[in-house]
């Protein structure tokens, strides 16, 4: 279930330390909630929205702490390729992904590596105007680099979500899953085994770009075969990050940030991993109906029960009163997520906003959609039409050109 939408935003936001950020949440009978001294990080909605849940964070560390940590790593990479690049060293290994396996593909010729890379390039291009058609338009704007590596992370992230939620995916086996890792890490050593491998092999290896995202993706996906409920809030945001904040934290180094932002590094990452998390939400609340109908349900438990459901409420599929107020709460959450990521887009690389205010605009537009079904997410599957979609374009393009006055 993982989202397909790439973004990289850069909030202003205040940074605060987790001890703060936990002592203002309190557990749903009043009780302030243990304090953690784990890591330090900025306040978002993730938190907000764990205290919407009412979820009590008793573990040592909770998921938001742990994604922190993959946060702290990927802002880290940035940092020093920017002060690598500010004092003139300037590491491309662009040799890296022009061997492919000999398997598979075996030449000397140099000019016909890259002529099968610049296919395969092209190949990633086409996958996405098919599946992704207006994130796809936006990309046009980008750089001729930045466009073709979001483009190989896109078509990456689609076959591994393929692997669980395809076609095959009844004989997808947790082996399966280990041998695509394999073919990962070669890929990010150099050694792509197809076309769309050696695309993203280029395309890491010109970016600070680290393989944990990915590999946590790929966790998303082993989730799937082995876990069907969650039981709250803090395991569901964990699942959202695995699925579909990793895609943010891919995308950053290759979006880019605007020269201009005054934003921190780890604000950017946070808000990326914001909407990868609003993305996800959207997609559990839109599919609830499908989901049931093969026996998954990715609704807080804890949550569930408070409002008086059950999973057999659920595989019933009747809208009731419980179930609109259930679901307005689900659907503030998600919101909450998007209002966070709405705030970085301004400091964005100018040249990669448009796509980006795209899809957020559009994404979040499922939501109003449920709404409008009367919150009937059961046999009626909300989406934004043709006619809306292209209205938002021209609103998407207006707040990506205004975002160049509010970064400075």
């Amino acid at each position: 279930m993982s989202s397909g939408v790439l973004w990289g935003v850069c909030p202003k936001e205040t940074t605060t330390t987790t001890t703060l950020l936990l002592s203002r949440l309190v557990n749903r009978n009043g009780v302030p909630i243990r304090r953690s001294k784990t890591c330090s990080f900025s306040s978002s909605s993730s938190s907000k929205a764990l205290a919407f849940s009412g979820t009590v964070a008793t573990p040592a560390r909770s998921s938001e702490e742990k994604v922190y940590q993959v946060v702290l790593k990927q802002a880290a990479l940035v940092r020093e390729q920017s002060i690598s690049n500010n004092n003139g060293n300037i590491t491309h290994n662009k040799d890296k992904a022009l061997h492919f396996n000999p398997t598979v593909e075996t030449t000397t010729d140099e000019s016909t590596n890259w002529d099968l890379l610049k296919d395969a390039f092209n190949r990633c291009g086409e996958v996405c105007a098919e599946y992704a058609k207006t994130f796809y338009l936006g990309t046009l704007i980008m750089t001729p680099e930045r466009r073709k590596a979001v483009w190989a992370i896109y078509v990456w992230c689609r076959r591994t979500d393929e692997l669980v939620d395809g076609p095959n995916a009844s004989h997808i086996t947790p082996k399966a899953l280990d041998r695509w890792e394999q073919r990962l890490s070669d890929l990010f050593e150099g050694r792509p085994f197809d076309m769309y491998d050696a695309a993203l092999s280029h395309a890491v290896s010109n970016y600070p770009v680290d393989i944990q995202p990915f590999r946590d993706m790929i966790e998303g996906m082993r989730l799937d075969l082995r876990k069907s409920r969650y039981r709250n809030f803090d395991e569901l945001y964990l699942y959202c990050y695995y699925v579909a904040g990793t895609v943010g934290l891919m995308s950053v180094p290759v979006m880019g940030i605007s020269p201009e932002s005054k934003a921190s590094t780890e604000s950017v990452y946070n808000a990326a991993l914001a909407l990868g998390i609003a993305n996800q939400l959207t997609n559990i609340l839109r599919d609830v109906g499908e989901d049931a109908r093969r026996g998954r349900v990715y609704l807080p438990q804890d949550e569930l029960a408070r409002a008086g459901l059950s999973d057999e409420d659920i595989f019933r599929g009747k809208v009731t009163d419980k179930w609109r107020s259930f679901m307005k709460g689900q659907i503030k959450r998600a919101r909450m997520f998007f209002d966070e990521a709405e705030k970085g887009v301004s400091g964005l690389n100018s040249a990669s906003r448009w796509p980006v205010w795209a899809s957020l605009l559009l994404y979040r537009q499922i939501l109003d959609s449920i709404e409008a079904n009367d919150y009937d997410n059961f046999t009626q599957r909300a989406y934004v039409g043709k006619a809306r979609k292209f209205l938002s374009l021209p609103v998407a393009y207006a707040r990506a050109i205004m975002g160049s006055s509010q970064t400075a």
